[in-house]
């Protein structure tokens, strides 16, 4: 870093964030993005998880599959929307928070990013989310996921004494989960750049980080 120029580095390690992100969002926001990736695929919230398998051995394991899909979809649609908000936080940042990142763990980026961007982007992406949880039909799976489970337990007691689908914010939920997925995989993109030089794609990049 010491013998490159101000310019140099600023330029180099905004673009690697821009092109991580780029890609990130690219990975996260097609079909299957989430749904297919163990890494970052939205599992069921709360005490839900645990009925599953329940429902599963009970034969309504069709409910649970229609909501972990319907969440993830609606992940899938909304991840997309992540992408200017990142790229803009990035073209924001001092030439001193360049620096420190340049010089920083595998991860550094990342981290500045969730530090720094996280509570605007989930202000950002909880409508989006919102929406993409209503046209997918995540609500309406969620309220038919719950009332098996409940009705399985029947006797026992209802799950709603430990899951109340009132007090589940549905769509806070996918949001945080669509934000940890993208910050997952922005983590793989960064460190793919700094270890990997076939992943430095421009002659900035290859300047920076060397080729």
């Amino acid at each position: 870093a010491a013998a490159l120029s101000d310019s140099q580095i600023n330029a180099g390690l905004k673009e690697a964030l821009s092109v991580g992100a780029r890609r990130a969002v690219e990975l996260l926001g097609t079909q299957g993005g989430f749904l297919d990736d163990a890494s970052v695929r939205i599992p069921l919230p709360g005490a839900l998880d645990s009925a599953a398998k329940g429902l599963r051995a009970a034969g309504q394991g069709q409910y649970v599959d229609e909501f972990e899909t319907t969440v993830n979809r609606a992940a899938e649609q909304a991840v997309p929307q992540t992408l200017d908000i990142v790229q803009g936080t990035v073209r924001n940042m001092s030439l001193e928070d360049v620096r420190g990142i340049l010089e920083g763990g595998d991860d550094a980026a990342t981290q500045y990013l969730r530090q720094h961007a996280g509570p605007q982007l989930r202000e950002a992406v909880l409508p989006i989310v919102s929406s993409a949880t209503d046209s997918a039909g995540a609500t309406s799976a969620y309220k038919a996921l719950k009332g098996q489970a409940d009705g399985l337990i029947g006797g026992l007691g209802s799950l709603g004494g430990l899951v109340d689908t009132n007090s589940l914010d549905l769509d806070a939920y996918v949001a945080d989960k669509t934000l940890d997925g993208l910050f997952v995989k922005l983590a793989a993109e960064e460190k793919a750049i700094r270890a990997n030089p076939a992943a430095r794609t421009s002659e900035i990049l290859k300047t920076v980080f060397g080729s």
